[in-house]
């Protein structure tokens, strides 16, 4: 299967070609500081059949384990640790076609946001449902 991606500004790409070897929603908690989200979503993927265009910036969130992220936007990229060393574990949110993606397990589900399960029934808005502030002198 073939699939790319990229960050917000275009700066880094990627391009993969290959089997997934996991597609997953990620509640844990690591996941949800390091993205400021809920959850994160992943493919995982083989290091050899991917590649890159563009610099990425690592921090190492605990030891052997690193985010890469672009420099200039600041979108995460991957995670990838020594835990699974045959793996990096790409962002869906960086696909080309992220409304395409369909994960097919969530894990760490103990640390799932309660409130997440309420979102079928809170209203939804195709935008914002107010205006912006109007800018103060």
């Amino acid at each position: 299967m073939a699939f790319s991606g990229h960050c917000m500004c275009g700066a880094v790409a990627w391009t993969y070609s290959g089997d997934i070897t996991r597609n997953l929603v990620c509640h844990c908690t690591d996941c949800q500081r390091a993205t400021s989200s809920p959850f994160t979503a992943f493919l995982g993927m083989r290091p050899e059949q991917l590649r890159w265009t563009g610099d990425i910036t690592h921090y190492e969130s605990s030891p052997e384990t690193f985010r890469g992220f672009c420099p200039a936007c600041g979108t995460r990229l991957y995670f990838r640790s020594a835990r699974w060393p045959t793996e990096i574990h790409v962002h869906a949110a960086t696909l080309s076609e992220p409304g395409q993606y369909r994960p097919d397990a969530q894990v760490l589900t103990r640390s799932r946001a309660e409130w997440l399960d309420q979102l079928q029934s809170i209203p939804a808005h195709e935008g914002f449902q107010q205006p912006p502030s109007a800018a103060r002198p």
